[in-house]
């Protein structure tokens, strides 16, 4: 038998070998959002949600139990300088540490979530300079890893309707998961914006702290919207969580109808706050490997 018989012609092995793979990755334009591609780097979502996890309570001697602890004292602090020293007095005959609570467990979310949301890109620097994935996955995921600490706090919140004998109703019940949603999305918005303008500029890490800080006084956590003159009222609702605070405590705590008028103020401005931060960590999104 001759050799050519044996081995076939350089055309049929060229058939018979395998095709090398190539990935083609095409530029996309100044504003690029594509779900399908979020939802095919779901993994990589889940491994950045459960690191942060992690390192939060590694080593930790509560473990856990700092995350109750923390607003635990803070109500403390509110009760006797506010409500004992001030005489800030919440309405009806629900008890300040209840009524201030309930403002503080959404509170400490919205503020959580923009802290580590705003420094999302810049902690993981190392990743995102070597490998591409989809940069929106890094502070969705940081928003994500607050609701652990959400969860615990609400904890506590239980026990303290509990221990007041205070029965929620059933508003604010039904309200607990769109108005934690629209903490989400307004926490995500504002840390979307200050997240890709970390990148540029690292004093960004100052003022957020600064910026959250002074938020509170601008939000009816220690105090209620009824001290504001009515007629500036609306002005407090411009801020995503006086809607969100102001709806749990009508539902939660039986002070008065949800104020549903005011609460689309929260929303309109949360939807803009949303658009707004996505649009411009979008528009910078492809230069962060430059400036990170």
């Amino acid at each position: 038998m001759k050799l050519e018989e044996i081995l076939p012609p350089a055309r049929k092995r060229e058939k018979m070998a395998p095709k090398p793979v190539e990935l083609v990755i095409k530029p996309g334009g100044a504003l690029r959002f594509n779900p399908r591609e979020l939802w095919q780097y779901r993994e990589l979502f889940y491994f950045f949600a459960w690191r942060d996890i992690k390192v939060r309570y590694k080593q930790t001697a509560l473990g856990v139990v700092w995350a109750m602890f923390a607003p635990l004292v803070t109500v403390v602090i509110f009760t006797i300088f506010f409500n004992r020293v001030a005489h800030i007095k919440s309405p009806g005959i629900i008890p300040y540490a209840v009524f201030s609570y309930t403002g503080l467990l959404f509170w400490n979310f919205f503020a959580a979530a923009v802290s580590s949301t705003s420094g999302s890109l810049v902690a993981n620097q190392g990743v995102i300079t070597k490998i591409y994935f989809p940069r929106l996955i890094a502070p969705f995921s940081a928003t994500i890893v607050n609701l652990a600490d959400f969860v615990f706090a609400f904890v506590l919140y239980a026990a303290l309707l509990l221990y007041y004998r205070v029965t929620p109703g059933l508003a604010g019940v039904v309200m607990l998961l769109p108005m934690l949603a629209l903490t989400f999305f307004a926490a995500t918005g504002m840390g979307l914006f200050f997240g890709a303008l970390n990148v540029r500029y690292r004093d960004v890490r100052f003022v957020v702290p600064f910026l959250v800080s002074s938020l509170i006084y601008l939000t009816p956590v220690i105090y209620p919207v009824s001290l504001v003159p009515e007629r500036y009222q609306w002005l407090l609702y411009l801020n995503p969580m006086t809607g969100v605070i102001q709806t749990m405590r009508a539902g939660t705590l039986h002070q008065g109808a949800i104020p549903w008028s005011m609460l689309l103020i929260s929303v309109a401005s949360t939807v803009c706050m949303l658009v707004l931060g996505l649009f411009y960590f979008l528009r910078q999104e492809r230069s962060f490997a430059d400036y990170i």
